[in-house]
Order: structure tokens, then C-alpha cells, then sequence
């Protein structure tokens, strides 16, 4: 069974970085290349695919649920756009 000891440094500073993050906007871009030394861009694909793990979900199961939320939520608001339905799901 996967654990939260299975995650090299990197994914658990990302993890932890992720967790810490309150929502400043655009700073968040600035602060991911001063503290953790990546780009935005590979920063969001290390991360979409760390959420994906178990040992991810066992080092930090509410935000790695709510980070999946959060991204199904989008992915569903993107096809109702391509799909050009306007309803909104609850």
C-alpha cells in the first residue's frame, strides 16, 4: 500500500507549497519560480499528475481531494462549453 513516505522531496514541496497557497492571484506564478525553482507551466503538470497517486492522497487526502475537485470541475465546464450547453450542473 502506498504512503505518504513513498514522495521524493520535490513532490512533497509541492504538495506542501500547494497546501500552503491561499489564493493571491497572479503572485502564486512568481512565488511557485522563487520557491520551488520551476516554471508555472511544469509546476501545474507535476502537480496534475502527483494528485493522481496514492501516496499523494496518503500524505494529504483533503487537498489532494479537493485539488481533483477543483480540476474535474473545470474539465466539465470546458466540454459544456465545447458541447455549447449552457446549463450548468449542481
Amino acid at each position: 500500500m502506498p504512503s505518504a513516505r513513498d514522495l521524493d522531496d520535490r513532490a512533497r514541496a509541492i504538495l506542501a507549497f500547494e497546501a500552503s497557497w491561499n489564493g493571491h492571484g497572479g503572485a502564486k506564478e512568481e512565488a511557485i519560480r522563487a520557491q520551488l525553482g520551476l516554471t508555472p507551466a511544469r509546476y501545474y503538470q507535476l502537480l496534475g499528475r502527483l494528485i493522481e497517486t496514492e501516496a499523494a492522497l496518503a500524505a494529504d487526502p483533503l487537498l489532494v481531494h479537493r485539488l481533483r475537485r477543483v480540476r474535474d470541475e473545470r474539465t466539465a465546464a470546458r466540454l459544456r462549453v465545447a458541447s455549447g450547453s449552457t446549463e450548468t450542473a449542481r
